[in-house]
């Protein structure tokens, strides 16, 4: 089979065991990333630096990716695209960086532009929706982990919890979302 035929899926599984196989993802995917990220950022530097950490965080968690119906490896790939970016900008506004280039209407029109991203947009509600009902220190440490991506020690440190109780309390979280969700 020529490469070129070969799903996104695919590329990125076989990149797992020889990672020249990775460099068909960046091919195909950096101009449009660019291009996207350029529309957010309004700085080609900054642009360039996100496609960079996104291509990054999608070969670093790859392993993470599912094929499932109505997700596709692209509107995965540009959720990391846009979640970064959207990272960047917040940490940016909480060092005191000029971040006038990011109006966040933007960032939400650019998610709404991408019809790929309308399942992801769809699913952030239903999302959102499920954890509005959970208990709030519940809710809190799921948000914080799996939507913010932050690590143990950084949720432990902004909760006042030990790790045992952050597992704790993760363990309890999913099993709840998942009863809520499936309600």
């Amino acid at each position: 089979m020529d490469n070129k035929e070969l799903k996104d899926e695919e590329v990125l599984r076989l990149s797992f065991d020889d990672p020249s196989y990775f460099t068909l993802l960046v091919d195909k995917y950096q101009a449009p990333f660019l291009r996207k990220a350029m529309g957010i950022l309004r700085n080609q530097e900054e642009a360039e630096d996100i496609v960079q950490e996104t291509f990054t965080k999608i070969y670093k968690y790859g392993h993470k990716f599912k094929k499932e119906v109505g997700i596709e490896f692209k509107s995965w790939a540009y959720k990391i695209l846009m979640n970064t970016a959207f990272t960047h900008y917040q940490k940016a506004k909480k060092s005191g960086s000029n971040v006038e280039y990011l109006d966040p209407l933007l960032y939400e029109d650019a998610l709404e532009d991408n019809q790929d991203l309308s399942v992801a947009h769809d699913a952030k509600a239903a999302v959102q929706s499920v954890i509005e009902q959970m208990p709030e220190h519940l809710a809190r440490v799921l948000k914080l982990y799996y939507l913010e991506d932050k690590s143990y020690a950084d949720i432990c440190k902004e909760e006042g919890i030990s790790i045992p109780t952050l597992k704790m309390r993760l363990f309890r979280a999913k099993r709840l979302f998942k009863k809520l969700s499936t309600d």
